[in-house]
């Protein structure tokens, strides 16, 4: 075999595999949820009256700016009052969160002057949770006043473990690439999201709105990083379905600009290299059928695997286009391609905003973070505790 065979074979299975990670694995879940509702064609309907109680848990870390605006939100929900338990968790706070929360009658407050992060405060409130169904939402989010209705009406069914909200990124016309891009990206995400949910379950759920049973709860490692991810994925592992709920959705505004959402976004890519490690059991397809699958599609591929293919697959181009005139034409895309993605950090930086820059500077973002949080993950640098990316300031709706 000489070196142009094996760097068009090599140059190929790259391509393939990344059309596959980013668009084909949308083709082909699309596709087989065709045919299950053409041979499945029975859906079973949430059960509307279903009212179980709920405790609904506001993981809080400093967050002064938005906590009357949450509060109001939360008190403005459709849920029966006596069978919902509104929870603010604040440890570590020191703006006064904790102080503002426990003005409201309504709202428990546990708060510990100690800030271990997220997954140490959700091990502790656990412990004062006795209502069947749990519901963990961020504090810089809105909800529409059904999203509680729109969620229990699934545990119903006894096959559910989890559902996960929506989460929908509020943009406006002076988006930045942040948010353009961003909201983009959960747009597409939000269709996986259906897709997976509605073939067998999603692989990972959002942590601005999520719920579960609490008898499937099983603590979380104090470090984690995703624990929403981890949590999710861990009630599929013993059997349960964890399904997505669209109309209960989650508003909050994008990061204040690329360099806030590449913090966020270098953070969940270490913990999706430690969650890849804690979750290796899930890549046998023998044991989780389907459910591997959808995993290795939907997440391995592009936490792992894609990201190193699209860095090797330049240099691979650049040699193959003195071949012919495809390898060529397809060079010149990727330097397009790369050259409006640093034309986009580089006005980005000068606050001019090109819309038709965006996506392929927000693109190049998320890969990038890739190689970032996995030197973070190994190097042990990344905290389970962690100042979220600062965003514009929510209103009520």
């Amino acid at each position: 075999m000489n070196l142009t065979t094996l760097f068009s074979i090599l140059f190929w299975l790259s391509l393939a595999v990344a059309f596959y990670a980013y668009a084909g694995y949308g083709i082909v879940i699309y596709i087989l949820v065709r045919l299950k509702r053409l041979f499945f064609s029975h859906r079973q309907l949430p059960d509307q009256s279903f009212e179980p109680e709920v405790t609904f848990v506001v993981p809080c870390y400093n967050e002064i700016d938005f906590i009357d605006s949450k509060i109001s939100n939360c008190l403005n929900l459709d849920y029966p009052k006596n069978k919902l338990k509104l929870v603010f968790i604040t440890d570590g706070s020191n703006d006064g969160t904790n102080v503002k929360a426990s003005s409201y009658p309504e709202v428990t407050v546990l708060h510990e002057n100690q800030r271990k992060g997220k997954s140490a405060a959700e091990n502790r409130v656990m412990r004062h949770v006795d209502s069947p169904i749990v519901v963990f939402s961020d504090a810089n989010t809105m909800l529409p006043s059904h999203a509680i209705r729109a969620i229990v009406r699934h545990y119903a069914d006894p096959e559910i473990g989890a559902v996960s909200g929506e989460k929908r990124i509020i943009s406006g016309d002076k988006d930045n690439a942040s948010g353009a891009g961003e909201g983009i990206y959960w747009k597409y995400e939000s269709f996986l999201k259906k897709m997976d949910s509605e073939l067998y379950s999603i692989v990972g759920a959002a942590g601005e709105l999520f719920s579960f049973r609490r008898e499937l709860y099983t603590d979380l490692e104090e470090d984690t990083i995703l624990d929403d991810f981890i949590e999710s994925l861990r009630i599929a592992q013993k059997g349960y379905r964890v399904v997505y709920e669209p109309e209960a959705y989650a508003m909050e505004t994008a990061s204040d600009s690329v360099k806030e959402e590449l913090k966020r976004k270098i953070r969940i890519c270490a913990g999706g290299w430690q969650s890849m490690h804690r979750l290796t059991a899930l890549l046998n397809p023998f044991r989780y059928g389907i459910l591997t699958f959808q995993y290795i599609s939907h997440r391995v591929l592009r936490w792992s695997i894609v990201p190193v293919l699209l860095l090797f697959m330049f240099p691979i181009n650049a040699w193959l286009s003195s071949v012919n005139s495809f390898y060529q034409l397809f060079f010149y895309g990727q330097c397009l391609f790369y050259a409006m993605a640093i034309t986009g950090w580089f006005l980005e930086n000068r606050q001019i905003k090109v819309k038709l820059l965006f996506v392929p500077y927000y693109f190049f973002i998320m890969n990038y973070a890739v190689f970032l949080g996995f030197f973070r993950y190994i190097s042990g640098k990344q905290a389970a505790a962690w100042e979220r990316a600062k965003r514009g300031t929510i209103m009520e709706s």
